[in-house]
């Protein structure tokens, strides 16, 4: 169990219960308040009903008195909800540390069978890596942290893991980011906004930018000329007409333009306040810099900017109310106005908008690969060389394995060498597999790997270790797994991969497998390739006789007084010892 971080959770969790138990006090103090305020207003009005200048006042007393505690308890309220979302980050994480993952989503959905190598290192799935790591919330971040972990890229991987290193050590800001993100809720996706805003094209002449300030300057003054002039209010109800009659040769061009933009309304409400966060603080790392950067705008902030926008969005939208839509349309040409600051708006982000999205994206993701590091400060980054071994590591094990039931081996594969594995069933092989797959990939993406030191060549990774028929697809198992080997022989031809196999060509008899898996093993030999192959063939293993790049390896079992016993380590040499006929004779099955 990782006390520091379960400590750090429990301490912030207390912290924010109790500045919870504070702010549910003020609101209640300040709801009441607010009902003395209406309440006061409601009982001088009656009570100077005969004195309409007191009444006045004491209703315009009363409004701004009531308007001043109403925000004041909204602000309160939108703390309310921060601090229940801190509570649930940190809850969330000591059940984590605890073992419950019950509460973290899957990511059943991103299963690929056809994936280079997702699909047989568990990569997604109930227990999966991405349902330990993932804490995105956004639905871009998602989708951006599922590309990093299959993305299979091997470039910048220092400038990655000071950029990871950074993160982590903001627990707190990483989690008003979340918190705030929380809160999201979107009805169209940041993509099809941006495009939306990108391809849009402006539906009103540009004398929109000047009509609705000329027209509401004389709207004025005939309403003044009617005090004090005595011009006839006739002649304002005619103007009102005709500000009506000019709305409505743009009003189809403007309910199109509302359609859109009430949808996203709510995604630039929520979304420039995560852009704000950003915006405040400062990073020092070179890959961190570089998107945070593209926040930065001549004119105003990006956050401003979305704010900005959502203000203008705000705005039309008040066209629901009939009152305010006759009047304002009718005087104000309000629609005509507020449109053309929307489409100005566009005209002039339409470059930047994909931008800041992908920017927020990004860090969301990245949150969610700094708080696996936080919560595992056991972990070690793997040293980045060029020369040497592709991975030299000391006691490597299974990230997803705990202290307890974690057996970690000492690992030194060279370039273009090759393990064969062999062993007893269920004493290890598999996880021996997963867990070189796993750090590989973890060590691409700029994590850190469990072990206590390792040096890596960076490679990228394509595993064949569980195949299956498809009846969509009209493939046998065979064909299946005929189709995969080939797939990483065209691979080959590109590129260095670090290759893992788990018992080959299973389909066929023993003895045309064993000849099969020999000759496949040398192809890879001869394509440079270097990797790892489990097998329960032992014929595979007189291959190290013949070339030096291949090494045997095995895990074996003990029976002792008739019970199996298993130490799951790595060692020298061909398994002599197998166990299916004695699992056969123990489980009473023959």
């Amino acid at each position: 169990m990782n006390q520091i971080p379960l400590e750090f959770y429990t301490n912030e969790n207390t912290r924010y219960e109790s500045e919870l138990n504070t702010v549910q006090k003020e609101l209640r103090l300040l709801s009441l308040i607010r009902f003395l305020a209406f309440a006061s207003t409601v009982f001088c009005v009656y009570y100077f009903l005969g004195d309409s200048k007191t009444m006045l006042i004491s209703v315009g007393l009363g409004g701004i008195f009531f308007s001043f505690f109403l925000k004041r308890y909204w602000k309160k309220k939108e703390e309310k909800g921060r601090l229940f979302s801190l509570i649930k980050i940190n809850s969330l994480e000591i059940d984590l540390i605890q073992g419950d993952l019950s509460k973290l989503s899957s990511g059943d959905e991103f299963k690929n069978p056809k994936h280079s190598f997702s699909f047989d290192i568990d990569l997604f799935g109930v227990g999966s890596f991405f349902q330990v790591v993932n804490r995105t919330v956004t639905k871009e971040g998602t989708e951006k942290l599922v590309s990093l972990l299959g993305s299979n890229e091997i470039d910048q991987i220092n400038e990655k893991q000071e950029a990871i290193k950074e993160l982590s050590a903001l627990p707190k800001w990483r989690q008003e980011f979340s918190a705030l993100g929380n809160s999201v809720e979107v009805e169209v996706a940041p993509k099809e906004i941006s495009a939306w805003i990108k391809n849009h094209k402006k539906s009103l002449p540009d004398y929109n930018k000047w009509l609705p300030i000329l027209f509401s300057l004389l709207s004025l003054l005939l309403i003044l000329g009617t005090y004090f002039f005595n011009i006839s209010f006739t002649f304002v109800i005619i103007w009102f007409f005709i500000g009506l009659g000019f709305s409505g040769v743009f009003v189809k061009k403007v309910n199109d333009l509302y359609l859109r933009a009430g949808k996203v309304k709510a995604t630039f409400q929520q979304y420039y306040k995560l852009l704000e966060v950003l915006e405040q603080k400062e990073f020092s790392s070179n890959l961190l810099k570089g998107k945070h950067g593209a926040l930065l705008t001549e004119a105003k902030k990006s956050s401003a900017l979305m704010q900005e926008f959502f203000g203008y969005l705000n705005a039309l939208d008040q066209r629901n109310n009939i009152i305010f839509a006759l009047f304002g349309n009718g005087l104000l040409l309000w629609d005509l106005k507020q449109t053309y600051r929307i489409e100005k708006w566009m005209d002039a982000n339409r470059e930047n908008v994909e931008d800041w999205f992908e920017v927020i994206s990004f860090f969301d993701a990245q949150n969610s690969l700094a708080n696996y590091v936080f919560n595992h400060p056991e972990f070690i980054f793997p040293v980045i060389v060029d020369q040497g071994g592709v991975i030299d590591a000391a006691n490597l094990g299974h990230p997803l394995l705990s202290v307890d039931n974690r057996v970690s081996s000492d690992c030194l594969i060279d370039q273009n060498g090759f393990f064969i594995v062999t062993g007893a069933n269920m004493a290890g092989k598999s996880t021996f597999l997963r867990t070189v797959s796993l750090s590989i990939i973890m060590s691409n993406i700029g994590l850190p790997v469990c072990a206590e030191q390792m040096k890596y060549k960076p490679i990228q990774l394509i595993t064949s270790i569980r195949n299956s028929d498809s009846l969509s697809d009209d493939t046998s198992y065979f064909f299946s797994e005929l189709m995969r080997l080939k797939y990483i022989v065209e691979a080959l031809k590109h590129n260095n991969y670090f290759i893992v196999l788990d018992e080959i060509l299973k389909g066929t008899n023993s003895t045309d497998k064993a000849e099969g898996s020999q000759k496949f093993v040398e192809k890879l030999l001869r394509s440079k390739a270097t990797g790892i192959i489990a097998t329960h063939d032992l014929s595979l293993c007189e291959l190290e006789k013949e070339y030096d790049e291949i090494e045997n390896y095995y895990f074996d079992a003990e029976i002792k007084n008739d019970e199996l016993f298993f130490d799951y380590k790595l060692k020298t040499g061909i398994c002599q010892n197998m166990n299916a006929s004695f699992l056969l004779r123990k489980m009473e099955i023959v």
